[in-house]
């Protein structure tokens, strides 16, 4: 089967590297692709380029990868069952991956990433049929349950970036501009999570609100 024929492969990603070199090693494998950076703009392009695949971060600003397969899971439209890989870098314990595969991905990949190991897996991935729809986690208890994995990953942000303050003043200059740009990565992550923790918790709070009501 020539993967040119196939629909295309969407990905999602906010690291411009990182994206491109999804994209042209996918490209060079003769596959067709469609690229966004973030999760909001990636369910935008599910609607418009109908991909046979979804590859996305899961750490990304506006929507993560977690609430982007909720989302896609939940939405009761024909591609709600479309194979969805997820990619991290921070999100690697067994508690990650098994909350990932109970949302319904197809594969859960820590970077880095070997190339050759990723397309042959989505080769496979893309020659298997598509089984009976996954059914979408009540969103309630996505909530509660992605909340104890972004408290998880906060905790971990936070001491991640105490121990690079507490390294910088024993660095040489040209060690303190490398771990700058790192100590401003993570200070991003964090920043990331804090601001889907908020909306998390305004949503927990919000039902609390409705069930009294009712």
């Amino acid at each position: 089967m020539d993967p040119q024929e196939d629909r295309p492969i969407l990905i999602i990603e906010d690291v411009e590297n990182l994206l491109r070199l999804l994209e042209l090693t996918l490209r060079f494998k003769g596959f067709k692709t469609e690229t966004a950076v973030d999760g909001l703009d990636g369910l935008a392009k599910i609607e418009t380029a109908n991909p046979s695949l979804v590859i996305t971060d899961i750490m990304m600003p506006r929507m993560d990868g977690y609430s982007l397969l909720q989302k896609i899971r939940a939405s009761g439209k024909p591609h709600s069952n479309i194979p969805v890989v997820l990619l991290t870098a921070t999100y690697v314990t067994p508690e990650d991956r098994d909350f990932a595969l109970s949302l319904g991905a197809t594969r859960f990949v820590t970077k880095p990433i070997d190339t050759e190991q990723f397309v042959q897996a989505i080769r496979q991935i893309l020659a298997e049929k598509q089984g009976s729809p996954t059914e979408p986690m009540p969103p309630v208890e996505f909530y509660h349950k992605y909340k104890q994995r972004l408290e998880s990953k906060l905790a971990e942000k936070n001491a991640h970036i105490a121990r690079i303050h507490m390294l910088m003043p024993t660095l040489s200059s040209d060690q303190r501009t490398t771990y700058g740009h790192i100590l401003a990565s993570a200070s991003t992550d964090r920043q990331n999570i804090i601001n889907e923790l908020a909306e998390v918790n305004q949503f927990l709070i919000n039902q609390i609100d409705k069930d009294h009501s009712e």
